[in-house]
């Protein structure tokens, strides 16, 4: 009999694509994201940011909109490009999130925002297993959309609070073996 050779299958780190719709793409360290326009509150010019202590590094920090306290996530930082360049066309992207079960606004640092984009289910596919400069688990779908393709970010994963605050805590405090004072750790070599 012939040997039928397998297509590799590629799996979804998010449990289901995003409904299609509009998404508001914008770029980040040379990469064209999106997110759905429904979760976009407004975009804003980028104005100072109060750095504030003990936050995780990729938090820029926060800005007053309104006279809300708005927390900034430098996208570029929390994708592991480096902190973001800022430039004329930098902007704050505010969206709706949901923070330790709170709904909240927070402001994505973004290097520049590009479009509005109509995507149909036929135009939105599971996120590439491979390939990709952040992790995959951030995404929740690719886009098609003209002779380019967009990645679709999930927003929940890249804005979770626990993954942040831990992320945070491991560059924050040294390991434990570091701990010990070095007059112990000499008498116990």
């Amino acid at each position: 009999t012939a040997h039928t050779p397998r297509r590799p299958t590629v799996t979804s780190a998010s449990s289901s694509l995003p409904a299609p719709g509009q998404f508001l793409t914008f770029l980040v360290g040379g990469e064209e994201y999106a997110a759905p326009i429904l979760q976009v509150r407004e975009i804003v010019e980028f104005s100072d940011v109060t750095r504030m202590p003990a936050m995780p590094p990729c938090i820029r920090g926060v800005v007053n909109l309104r006279g809300q306290v708005v927390p900034v996530v430098d996208l570029s930082l929390r994708f592991g490009y480096g902190e973001a360049s800022l430039s004329r066309k930098t902007c704050i992207v505010m969206v709706d999130a949901d923070l330790d079960g709170d709904r909240t606004v927070v402001g994505l640092l973004v290097d520049s925002v590009s479009q509005v984009l109509d995507l149909h289910s036929q135009d939105i596919e599971p996120p590439p297993s491979f390939g990709t400069r952040i992790r995959v688990d951030f995404l929740s779908g690719l886009g098609k959309a003209a002779s380019k393709f967009v990645l679709l970010l999930d927003l929940p994963r890249v804005l979770s609070v626990d993954e942040l605050a831990q992320a945070h805590s491991l560059v924050a405090s040294p390991p434990a073996s570091d701990l010990t004072p070095p007059s112990q750790a000499s008498q116990a070599a």
